[in-house]
């Protein structure tokens, strides 16, 4: 859909497939495909993904509606709770939380020390406020550096995704811990394009996972979502309610969402220039 090979299967089969091969993780909103139009690095970070989830209850809903095709849906909340049954998240550093803000950390921390999970201060970064930084080159940890617009895969140059932001900070901070699993949930659109910048910035290949607010909701930093309303597309309600002055401009955005499935299918918008 848009230009997106989504995964066919359960999140639990997602989980087991990210942890065995590494790369990036991408779960777009229904505002998020609008931004494959109009942000170009948004759309750069979304092709960049090694697996993309169907999160939204809307886009699935629209396809089916528009399209007469069935999307397999595995929401980011699900795919979160997946990562939490695993062994691995039971390993003390396997887990790296990306964070927006101190209040999320703390929410994380007391999940951690009410439940099974070894997640320690050392496991959560707060990141800053990211901005658009001229659009960086990235190429992959190790390789020479090659002119703007090139990378190598599998010894070959091909095109260079580009982040729109940086963080060498978290770049060294991962690198020491080296954690199997970095789950993202800073949300805002800057989640993809951060995560597509670690995959290629990291000396080793982890699962990044860009999941929003997800984790929010198992932690009590956002409003829980009951796994129900998560299963009949109207958890969106619930945080609706909850940050009403936020999320309803962005929810807004979707009504163009029909559009854009109507016009390009299968096929990647083109970039909209206003």
């Amino acid at each position: 859909m848009l230009g997106i090979d989504f995964f066919v299967g359960t999140a639990a089969e997602a989980v087991a497939h990210i942890s065995k091969n590494g790369g990036l993780v991408v779960a777009p909103a229904a505002p998020s495909f609008i931004a494959l139009q109009d942000d170009p690095n948004y759309a750069r970070a979304i092709a960049d993904a090694d697996l993309a989830i169907a999160d939204s209850g809307w886009a699935v809903l629209f396809w089916r509606l528009l399209r007469h095709e069935k999307l397999t849906r595995v929401s980011g909340l699900a795919l979160f709770k997946a990562l939490l049954e695993t062994a691995d998240a039971q390993t003390p550093r396997n887990l790296f939380f990306i964070l927006p803000s101190e209040k999320a950390k703390i929410k994380t921390l007391e999940f951690a020390r009410t439940s099974v999970y070894p997640i320690t201060a050392g496991d959560c970064y707060v990141a800053p406020t990211y901005s658009e930084c001229g659009q960086p080159s990235i190429t992959d940890a190790g390789a020479p550096r090659l002119p703007e617009g090139e990378a190598r895969v599998g010894g070959e140059k091909t095109p260079t995704p580009k982040a729109g932001i940086e963080d060498p900070k978290l770049v060294r901070i991962i690198e020491q811990r080296k954690p199997n699993h970095i789950v993202i949930g800073i949300g805002g659109g800057m989640q993809d394009k951060l995560g597509s910048y670690l995959k290629h910035q990291l000396n080793y290949r982890p699962a990044i996972y860009c999941i929003g607010a997800a984790p929010g909701f198992v932690t009590g930093d956002q409003i829980i979502i009951p796994m129900w309303a998560d299963r009949f597309f109207v958890g969106w309600i619930f945080r609706l309610f909850a940050q009403p002055r936020t999320l309803l401009p962005r929810f807004w955005s979707a009504r163009r969402l029909p559009g854009l499935i109507l016009r390009y299918g299968r096929e990647r918008p083109t970039h909209f220039k206003r």
